[in-house]
């Protein structure tokens, strides 16, 4: 059918393409403007070994890699997109930390708002993995 043909692919197309500008702006936002904010979400444990601005500069520059891959390496995708999501999910560590030691980063100034950042994190890899698929 149509839907599972063009349609389809055709979402599928924008939603990777939605998420290779995400990342690579969420990756320069790490490099540049948002750096200390993203310091309230590096774990204790990697700050001890990277530092805390490490841990940002090195996933800021990961998560530009990734977004750049997934439109210019289109016969990749489908591996890129999981490694995107393993991505999202080694980063998952630091949203559970920034919740449990109340760190306040991105607005996320309560412990209601901090709890409902986390359910969001499964969506981020399903996007990835979905929006990278073959078929």
């Amino acid at each position: 059918s149509l839907w599972h043909g063009g349609a389809m692919t055709s979402l599928r197309t924008l939603a990777r393409w939605a998420l290779a500008g995400a990342m690579v702006f969420a990756g320069l936002s790490h490099l540049f403007w948002a750096r200390r904010e993203f310091r309230a979400q590096v774990p204790d444990v990697a700050a001890k070994v990277l530092g805390e601005d490490g841990v940002v500069v090195a996933s800021g520059v990961v998560e530009v890699m990734l977004g750049a891959s997934l439109v210019a390496l289109p016969r990749s995708r489908s591996t890129i997109g999981w490694i995107l999501a393993g991505f999202f999910v080694a980063v998952f560590p630091g949203n559970i930390e920034q919740y449990v030691k109340r760190r306040d980063g991105f607005r996320l100034d309560t412990d209601a708002k901090r709890l409902v950042r986390l359910f969001f994190q499964p969506l981020l890899v399903a996007w990835a993995v979905w929006s990278t698929r073959d078929r």
